[in-house]
């Protein structure tokens, strides 16, 4: 974390948020995972200072980038969230360039390997607080949270009960965790059939979402101009879709002039990052941390503050909700 904002952060400080903490960064932590192609590789990034710390895993999205959709991206949010009182979990997912792997039919973008390897980081907590001195009785295994970008938010909303029925044969894969009790979905999918364009299901022909049962609180967060024609050809309400076909509790908010790298979510400058800045990304960094806090630390009124504080920002962006 750095000792004070961006220069460039404008109004987004009007957004209240707690006292930030130095944080520590400990990887790779490597997981055994016999029935998968690699081991499972984790980063940690956590606060110096703390018990009893909520953990927050993050899916990372795909890409265009070498390095950033592994462990190695989303060093905005996992620091940010760190700083500000979380134990930050990142998997490597096989679908990354990382490990350039190609996926078998109907297993495009390793997509159910992506759930699994959340499961896996589920079952393995106790290893990974053994495998860092430093997080020794500090973690809250109760308070988990899932958030996921791009990709990492349909894993992410895989994990929260959403579930996929495949268009070729009608299977249906459910991999939700009770374990997670709330999530933040970033730029997340929307309905598949002619909501897709022809590249789109060509892409992702595996995808039939169903989030009728994605019943865990979440936060579903977008931007007013995340156009993505060869996936679909709606507007940027389709990456809304989780929140209005999923039952509450459920929050809504729309990010300002953000595109699908909500001002630079996935990493410092990045090139793949079509709307880079500061004030946007302080608002995605502040508003995801405020919902963090109020859903896994009890009594925490830093959402509904963050809100009311947004209320007077429109060019920050807006926020419905549903119980």
């Amino acid at each position: 974390m750095r000792a004070q904002d961006h220069a460039l952060i404008g109004t987004a400080k009007e957004i209240p948020i707690n006292s930030a903490t130095p944080v520590y960064t400990f990887s790779p932590i490597v997981l055994p995972f016999p029935d998968r192609l690699k081991n499972l590789e984790v980063k940690v990034t956590f606060p110096s200072t703390g018990t009893a710390l909520p953990i927050v895993i993050i899916s990372h999205g795909q890409g265009q980038s070498n390095h950033l959709n592994s462990l190695e991206g989303y060093t905005p949010l996992a620091e940010f969230w760190a700083a500000h009182g979380f134990i930050v979990v990142q998997p490597s997912h096989l679908s990354g360039k990382y490990y350039s792997l190609d996926a078998p039919k109907g297993q495009e973008y390793h997509w159910q390997d992506r759930s699994q390897d959340i499961i896996r980081v589920l079952d393995s907590l106790d290893a990974i607080e053994a495998a860092v001195p430093a997080l020794a009785g500090r973690l809250d295994k109760k308070q988990i949270a899932i958030a996921g970008h791009s990709l990492g938010a349909w894993t992410a909303a895989i994990a929260l009960g959403a579930k996929n029925i495949s268009p070729f044969d009608g299977v249906v894969t459910s991999l939700g965790d009770s374990r997670i009790k709330a999530g933040v979905v970033l730029t997340g999918t929307g309905k598949a059939g002619d909501n897709l364009s022809e590249m789109g299901r060509r892409m992702v022909p595996f995808y039939g979402p169903d989030y009728d049962e994605m019943h865990t609180p979440a936060l579903i967060v977008c931007g007013d101009e995340d156009v993505s024609p060869h996936f679909t050809p709606r507007g940027a309400d389709w990456h809304a879709d989780p929140y209005f076909l999923s039952p509450g509790p459920k929050d809504l908010l729309w990010i300002k002039g953000a595109k699908h790298g909500l001002g630079g979510v996935s990493g410092w400058d990045a090139k793949e990052t079509e709307d880079e800045g500061p004030q946007r990304l302080a608002a995605v960094q502040r508003l995801t941390t405020a919902y963090l806090r109020s859903a896994l630390y009890p009594g925490d009124g830093a959402w509904e503050e963050a809100v009311k504080a947004l209320a007077l920002h429109a060019e920050l962006g807006s926020v419905e909700s549903k119980k």
